[in-house]
């Protein structure tokens, strides 16, 4: 089930003190409404009784899709510096819920669910999107990379990230946006030409797969996050 509680917030302009309904699990599956505001960028977004300045809270919850074979823990933005003790949270929260820990019939759910971390907002709806579209988002992230080696306006801000924002039967929409503000920066279209490059020459980019995908996080940002899980391991 879905599952909210309710809390104060501080309005971010006047300081007022409003009351919502913060959410801690999404089943998509029973409640597609809130799949479709995740998709329309609404989703736990208040409006001050004050002073009507709209903002929403940082995520922090699961979700759950069963119908997209997707499960996300989404986690503020500003958690990422700390994202490999978070995929350890990850990891161990999808082993009791639907991995190897789970009872046999969750498991047999688990199976047919990819496991994901993200932090802000935007990264959790980009794996959304991404899913619905059929695309896999390893190949999106190496295609990133790709585009990050060529394009010589590109925006290495700390805060500053390349998501997907929607995609069509030709192209990839993407834009630079601040992960905690959801501010965009600029926006830009990427024939999907450049994910079917990344896709058939895989076998090319083995040690960046390797990198991305050493656990939940699946996402360009863990590569620029100093030495990575291996290192840490090592020390």
């Amino acid at each position: 089930m879905s599952l909210f509680v309710s809390m104060h917030v501080d309005c971010p302009e006047c300081d007022h003190t409003n009351t919502m309904d913060a959410v801690g699990s999404v089943n998509a599956d029973r409640r597609p409404d809130l799949r479709e505001d995740i998709l329309e960028d609404r989703f736990q977004i208040i409006k001050c009784a004050n002073c009507d300045t709209e903002f929403r809270l940082q995520p922090e919850f699961n979700y759950l899709d069963v119908e997209n074979g997707l499960w996300i823990l989404a986690m503020p933005a500003d958690g990422v510096a700390d994202y490999i003790e978070n995929e350890d949270k990850t990891t161990a929260l999808f082993g009791t819920s639907y991995g190897a820990d789970a009872p046999d019939a969750a498991q047999t759910v688990g199976d047919n669910l990819t496991c994901r971390l993200t932090f802000g907002w935007l990264a959790a709806r980009e794996k959304l999107v991404l899913r619905i579209a059929g695309l896999d988002d390893i190949i999106v992230e190496m295609m990133k990379m790709d585009l990050l080696r060529r394009m010589p306006g590109a925006h290495f801000d700390i805060g500053v990230e390349l998501r997907v924002t929607s995609v069509s039967d030709e192209n990839l929409e993407l834009a630079w946006v601040r992960a905690d503000s959801e501010e965009a920066l600029e926006f830009m279209a990427v024939s999907k030409e450049a994910y079917f490059s990344v896709e058939n020459a895989r076998d090319q980019w083995g040690g960046i797969e390797a990198q991305l995908t050493d656990g939940p996080f699946v996402d360009i940002q863990k590569l620029f996050l100093g030495g990575g899980r291996n290192q840490d391991a090592a020390e």
